[in-house]
């Protein structure tokens, strides 16, 4: 009868989960509902109506002269826009750039600063100082670093080679790359703080054991550490591309205000001057505007989907 007894299920109640209050119901509204209006306004509506107005012809001041236009706006951009190719060019150019050089360096410097090297507070906030400024500041400072009178980067070429006046932003074939270095001082501060921050939730023990198989620094990045940060992979590289693809306070900058500079057209340039130049054209910069998203989505969504699908077999 003990063995019996004991074998007896409990009887023992489970606790029921308790009922949300008013104000807990209140508190959850308020702080699920305010970010998601705010992300509809100022996210999805703005951009739901580019797409819309992409397919007319508005300058911008009455709504009753939007005048329906259909792919007008998409036609004239591809075959009768001189600056529309060259602004692709040049940001798939930005896109390379800052995910071949800057975006490594950036690793790079993150995986020594976790070694737990002498100075490492110091170095971190040396290289992440620039990410604190924005990229109108960054700009504005670069700008006199490449004043092509009394700028640092000339003056000290003068010293070396006396009688080289280099005019870098007024060049059409230096300029873009002068903005790119301008941008990847910035861009490779982020890229170390965002891999440190991975680094920091390594199990080290991976790293011990793949020192105790006589794998060397370079190949224990490789093969452990690289591989096993891979969300924090994917999220340096969704990172890149957006800020590759709407790159724009810093070129506004060094570029002078609205107007594209000749070798320095972007996607994004070219959107503004059609937006907010001299001559609104809303439709033909809402057309751009669309062309852009797409590229960025198409960029983001097809390393997505590879990366899914290899996950999945």
């Amino acid at each position: 009868m003990s063995s019996v007894r004991s074998a007896a299920p409990s009887t023992s109640r489970v606790p029921r989960p308790r009922r949300l209050g008013r104000g807990d119901r209140l508190f959850l509204t308020v702080i699920v509902g305010i970010p998601l209006l705010a992300l509809l306004v100022f996210v999805w509506l703005p951009a739901l109506a580019s797409i819309g107005l992409s397919f007319t012809s508005w300058d911008g001041i009455y709504l009753s002269d939007i005048h329906w236009t259909g792919l007008d706006n998409y036609r004239e951009i591809l075959t009768n826009y001189p600056p529309f190719w060259p602004a692709v060019r040049h940001n798939v150019v930005w896109l390379l750039f800052t995910a071949l050089l800057p975006t490594p360096f950036g690793i790079f410097l993150a995986y020594q600063l976790d070694r737990k090297i002498r100075f490492t507070r110091i170095y971190q906030t040396a290289i992440f100082l620039p990410m604190v400024l924005s990229l109108a500041v960054v700009g504005f400072i670069w700008e006199i670093i490449y004043n092509p009178d009394n700028g640092l980067l000339n003056g000290a070429l003068n010293a070396v080679a006396p009688g080289h006046h280099i005019d870098w932003l007024g060049d059409p074939d230096l300029n873009l790359w002068a903005v790119l270095v301008a941008s990847a001082w910035r861009h490779t501060g982020y890229i170390m703080i965002l891999y440190l921050a991975g680094l920091k939730g390594f199990d080290p023990a991976l790293k011990e054991a793949a020192a105790l198989d006589g794998a060397n620094g370079r190949q224990t990045f490789l093969r452990v550490v690289f591989p096993a940060l891979k969300p924090v992979n994917i999220i340096i590289l969704v990172v890149t591309v957006m800020e590759s693809l709407r790159a724009f306070d810093i070129v506004y900058v060094l570029g002078g205000g609205v107007g594209s500079k000749p070798g320095m057209e972007l996607l994004s340039l070219l959107i503004t001057d059609n937006i907010i130049g001299e001559t609104s054209h809303i439709g033909y910069g809402s057309a751009l505007a669309v062309v852009l998203l797409v590229v960025s989505l198409a960029a983001i969504g097809t390393f997505l989907v590879q990366n899914f699908r290899k996950e999945d077999q």
